[in-house]
């Protein structure tokens, strides 16, 4: 059951905790709740991997396991963000950014190496890369709209991609 969890429990995972986000960006969720969250995804991350590590040896499956190891950095960083009053900006900046752009470069490395439905992959990829720019332009720009839009241009490459891994394997 562990391993079925591990296999198929990223396709809710990633657009669940996209949709988070884009609650957290809208004001819907307390900053205690966002750290709670944060402190369950440290967890949730740490033990995939290590649950994940040899099987995760080469090849894609290694790309992803780097994806995950510099996911637990970035969400780490979030963490410490979010224990200060008021939470450090940058550092919550940095880790949603990160988010987006860690992930786009292991959908894009996948779409490169993949036979089954490379073009979800490499796309995925793209608007995740795309949502970062929106997303950070909006935060730049302090325009609400625009980092909203970048949020969910993420979620929809990310959710494809995961929906594709799944599907594929």
């Amino acid at each position: 059951m562990l391993r079925r969890l591990r296999e198929n429990g990223p396709v809710v995972l990633v657009p669940l905790a996209w949709t988070f986000a884009t609650a957290a960006h809208l004001n819907v969720l307390a900053l205690r709740t966002v750290l709670i969250a944060h402190l369950v995804m440290d967890a949730i991350i740490a033990v995939f991997t290590v649950l994940s590590w040899g099987e995760m040896t080469d090849g894609i499956l290694l790309a992803w396991k780097r994806v995950l190891l510099a996911g637990l950095v970035v969400t780490l960083v979030g963490t410490a963000g979010l224990l200060t009053a008021p939470p450090v900006e940058p550092l919550l900046t940095a880790t949603v950014v990160g988010w987006m752009l860690v992930p786009a470069a292991g959908l894009v490395y996948t779409g490169r190496h993949i036979d089954r439905h490379p073009r979800v992959y490499t796309v995925g990829g793209a608007s995740s890369v795309l949502g970062a720019v929106a997303y950070t332009g909006g935060v730049l720009g302090a325009v609400s709209a625009l980092a909203i839009a970048g949020l969910t241009l993420t979620n929809i490459g990310q959710t494809a991609g995961i929906v594709a891994a799944v599907y594929d394997y």
